[in-house]
């Protein structure tokens, strides 16, 4: 990776180990952030969920915003129900669990995403069980949903919103962008608003690194001339191991999409 200029997308918050890594790669980071984590809309239905956490037998949380708004929220009128199982979609908001001290009894070992948290066997099993699941905004409904299917009780808990921030993309353009890293399609919406239409003829041309294929997809739709590299793993060390196999010339690029 050494010499290589690596464009970062994540929330400004949540990007500094991924910056470390690259960097100590030899790599050098451009910041932009494409999302900012606001408030809910309505932080009381948030609130009223949470006031009623001892109801549920399973707790899911859906990312690291997930875990840090949530327990916002909790701490300190709360403690946690010890019969609450902890569950998480990712390594990170796993590791995010445990750094406030919630243990995480339900977690996938591979593939770090609904579908993978979903085919666990104590997923399978979750007939009337009472079930929360913490995320942000408009998320996605195939967790929910799945569970419903299987007996369960679900409740969303919508403890975050996600905005767009205000960027100067001109400068990014000047700053010889070699790749880009982009971790949701919400992010890789944002951006394609951000760059504007002068900066979207560019930006085509830039390869991506992503972490699922509902991305690599939607960056097929918007025309990106290149077929995305999809991270084998969705951590930030996953990331980087992406980008150094670009490096290493094992991407196929050039891969039209149109």
């Amino acid at each position: 990776m050494e010499g290589k200029t690596v464009l970062v997308t994540r929330p400004a918050h949540q990007s500094q180990r991924l910056c470390e890594l690259i960097e100590a790669e030899g790599g050098r980071v451009v910041l932009l952030p494409t999302i900012e984590i606001l408030d809910p809309q309505d932080i009381n239905a948030a609130r009223k969920v949470i006031d009623r956490l001892d109801e549920f037998d399973i707790a899911i949380f859906i990312s690291t915003n997930a875990v840090s708004k949530t327990m916002e929220l909790l701490s300190p009128r709360h403690d946690w129900p010890p019969r609450l199982k902890v569950a998480a979609v990712g390594a990170r908001t796993a590791e995010e669990l445990e750094r406030r001290s919630r243990p995480v009894d339900i977690r996938p070992h591979q593939q770090f995403n609904s579908e993978a948290l979903l085919a666990l066997n104590m997923m399978r099993d979750v007939a009337s069980k009472r079930i929360v699941i913490f995320r942000g905004e408009g998320g996605r409904e195939l967790l929910g949903d799945t569970l419903r299917e299987r007996g369960a009780h679900v409740e969303y808990a919508e403890v975050y919103r996600r905005g767009k921030p205000a960027a100067d993309f001109s400068s990014v353009m000047d700053a010889g962008i070699d790749v880009i890293i982009v971790t949701s399609n919400e992010s890789l919406r944002n951006l394609w608003e951000i760059a504007g239409e002068t900066g979207r003829e560019w930006l085509l041309y830039i390869p991506l690194v992503v972490i699922s294929k509902r991305t690599a997809d939607l960056a097929g739709e918007l025309g990106f001339v290149c077929q995305p590299l999809i991270a084998s793993e969705a951590s930030d060390a996953g990331l980087v191991t992406a980008i150094k196999d670009w490096c290493n010339n094992e991407y196929v690029s050039s891969v039209n999409m149109t």
